[in-house]
């Protein structure tokens, strides 16, 4: 599996390119800005992109979406329960982060536990509610992007539209401390960890 971390955006926020070996098929996910760079590695590694997966509507996790989209005509897939901060430059935040201006549609809507065929990869979405009300991670293979639900040592805040700090606890302990400890965490900022050390370390979860 091809698989890259880049920081993007105004905030740094991390974006993830994955990429089955065989087919040289390609997910984005969470494309928080500098698009030029994301369409550079996907080029430079001979990847087409298939999908854009968005964990959250946020706009330090969208500002490279609409460049994005434009430029390879990749659908756009979300839970339906964020679609309204994707719409709204101001719900999103993207108005006043300094970077692009995001109102988009989604091309389609994705649902607790399906799962998405990337050549010869399986992705299974995860919904997550708690950071934002229509929250996902994505769990492939021996690795789960987590967004902003769950952070090394930290997990994302829920003082922002949608936000629920019973809720996002809640989600972790059920849906993602139930995997492997040796599934890798990676998250819409900072280091990766895995599930087994944040299970002993997370504050908040402890």
């Amino acid at each position: 599996m091809f698989l890259q971390r880049m920081a993007v955006g105004v905030y740094g926020a991390n974006c993830y390119i994955l990429g089955d070996d065989k087919t040289n098929e390609a997910a984005v996910i969470d494309p928080g800005g500098d698009a030029k760079e994301i369409l550079t590695m996907l080029e430079d590694n001979g990847l087409q992109l298939k999908y854009i997966l968005l964990t959250h509507g946020h706009g330090d996790h969208i500002g490279g979406l609409q460049e994005l989209k434009e430029k390879t005509n990749a659908p756009v897939y979300m839970h339906k329960d964020d679609h309204y901060l994707l719409q709204d430059k101001n719900r999103n935040y993207s108005a006043m982060m300094g970077g692009p201006v995001i109102e988009m549609s989604a091309d389609a809507f994705l649902t607790d536990g399906e799962g998405l065929e990337l050549g010869e990869l399986k992705l299974k979405v995860i919904y997550t509610p708690g950071h934002t009300q229509g929250g996902i991670c994505i769990h492939v293979n021996d690795s789960v992007f987590t967004g902003d639900t769950l952070f090394a040592n930290s997990i994302g805040r829920t003082d922002l539209d949608g936000g629920n700090y019973e809720l996002i606890i809640r989600s972790i302990k059920e849906k993602l401390m139930v995997l492997d400890d040796d599934t890798t965490v990676f998250p819409g900022h900072g280091p990766a960890s895995k599930i087994g050390i944040e299970k002993v370390t997370n504050p908040y979860i402890k």
